[in-house]
């Protein structure tokens, strides 16, 4: 269930039997021949699937995230630390003062994880509320799906090159790339990251099979479900 297929009236109706809802938090940012929007795309992807059936809402996917290290490549949009986590911050308040008391969040970005660390305070601020931050892509059984079918996977790789990912008319390499050294990596300035990384890719291969995928996208969506069914303490 979507958001934007529900009025403000269907959501005050949904809060009488219902105080569950998911968040996907993305971001805006290089990821090789695929799209800018490959990570917003991804999390509220999974997230809509995961809820499919379940009468929970899902909000749509914040689109910028945290990514000043490829702030050298066009297109990339980075928030600071401090205006992300107010952002954060005025969202789950927003919601909890709505009614909506167990919130899960699919973050599809890397970057974004401060907000997993500061979360704790927010929670203690409000104890009646329950939130669970769920990193769907390297998430246990997903991660050991994407194990199983290729262990060099990483940023702007093959494991997150699906259909609606890609780029119409844009071509994925053939080379399978060494992984790049992600600590030196991060302790470069935007302009020497684009200098060593070149077309954004960490490493690994480009594109795998899309049965492949697809077997790997089962698993996400069905480990984010049982998250918002049973997940709750």
């Amino acid at each position: 269930m979507h958001i934007q297929g529900m009025n403000w009236g269907m959501v005050e109706d949904l809060l009488t039997r219902e105080d569950r809802c998911v968040l996907p938090l993305g971001c805006t940012e290089q990821h090789a021949t695929l799209s800018l929007a490959t990570d917003t795309l991804l999390a509220e992807r999974v997230a809509r699937e995961a809820a499919e059936g379940s009468g929970v809402p899902v909000f749509p996917a914040l689109p910028y995230g945290i990514t000043p290290t490829f702030a050298a490549y066009p297109g990339t949009l980075s928030l600071r630390v401090s205006t992300y986590l107010n952002l954060l911050d005025d969202l789950l308040s927003g919601l909890h003062a709505q009614g909506f008391r167990r919130i899960l969040i699919v973050n599809g970005h890397g970057g974004n994880t401060p907000g997993q660390g500061w979360l704790g305070e927010w929670l203690a601020r409000h104890p009646d509320a329950r939130v669970q931050w769920h990193n769907w892509w390297n998430a246990p059984r997903t991660w050991a799906a994407v194990q199983r079918v290729d262990p060099l996977a990483s940023h702007a790789s093959w494991m997150e090159n699906f259909p609606w990912t890609r780029l119409d008319g844009v071509p994925a390499p053939e080379e399978r790339k060494p992984m790049v050294d992600v600590a030196a990596l991060r302790q470069l300035p935007p302009v020497k990251v684009r200098e060593v990384l070149g077309d954004g890719n960490y490493g690994g291969l480009h594109r795998r099979p899309d049965r492949e995928m697809q077997l790997i996208w089962q698993e996400a969506v069905a480990e984010t479900r049982a998250l918002l069914e049973r997940g709750w303490a």
